[in-house]
């Protein structure tokens, strides 16, 4: 059994990560329990609850706008609050476990690996980014590049032309458990699909819309995943 602690417990991922039942002791701290942007309240909750693994969900990202509207609010919450965990877990040699996402890729041919040069997309991209350049400093940290949404899927239209590696929260709830041992970087996804043949398996009266060649969405074209070594871990 491990205790582990996560930052973002309220955010929609987190919530599902609430309700799953573990063999762990997982803490959920709100904001004013563990302030990331204080490097002062994170090392003293961590003192107190002294945990083996901090999984890092804390951050901004929707709506996607945001990150260029408010480029200080989103340096603040993914870089230098990431930052800040960092460093905190480095000191109390605290396993890290950072979830970024697939949009640091160039997203334009699609199947990336984890060894794969990276080119963010947009703002939100960018800022996960940021936050990983911390992580990778520490050894002892793991990357999750997560490609995941909600079910039902909260839109009423979807891309014909846009391919990503989808998978559902709760899929990949159930998939982080058997990742806490590992280190370095892992992509977790699903198969690559265009969106719209992702989605309408479960949401019938989803729309087919389509992303124009020249847009600025900062939607990618194709930022599917190559989860081979995600998939390798998981038959074992």
């Amino acid at each position: 059994m491990k205790k582990i602690v996560v930052t973002g417990g309220t955010g929609r991922f987190g919530n599902l990560l609430k309700r799953h039942n573990t063999k762990h002791k997982i803490f959920f701290p709100n904001k004013k329990q563990l302030n990331i942007l204080s490097i002062k309240s994170i090392k003293s909750y961590l003192a107190r609850k002294k945990p083996d693994i901090l999984i890092h969900l804390a951050g901004l990202s929707r709506p996607m706008k945001i990150h260029v509207i408010d480029i200080k609010k989103s340096i603040n919450l993914n870089i230098i609050g990431t930052a800040n965990v960092t460093n905190a877990c480095s000191e109390k040699k605290i396993k890290l476990i950072y979830f970024s996402t697939n949009y640091v890729y160039p997203g334009l041919k699609g199947n990336y690996r984890e060894s794969d040069p990276l080119l963010p997309v947009n703002n939100y991209a960018w800022s996960k980014l940021g936050g990983e350049a911390s992580v990778q400093l520490y050894k002892n940290s793991l990357i999750i590049r997560a490609c995941m949404t909600e079910k039902p899927f909260v839109h009423e239209k979807a891309f014909g032309n846009v391919k990503t590696s989808f998978m559902y929260h709760e899929d990949a709830v159930k998939i982080l458990f058997k990742l806490i041992n590992k280190k370095g970087i892992i992509n977790l996804g699903g198969k690559p699909k265009f969106v719209f043949d992702f989605v309408k398996k479960d949401k019938k009266n989803i729309k087919k819309i389509f992303l124009k060649k020249i847009n600025n969405t900062g939607m990618p074209f194709d930022s599917s995943l190559n989860i081979r070594k995600l998939n390798q871990i998981i038959k074992k």
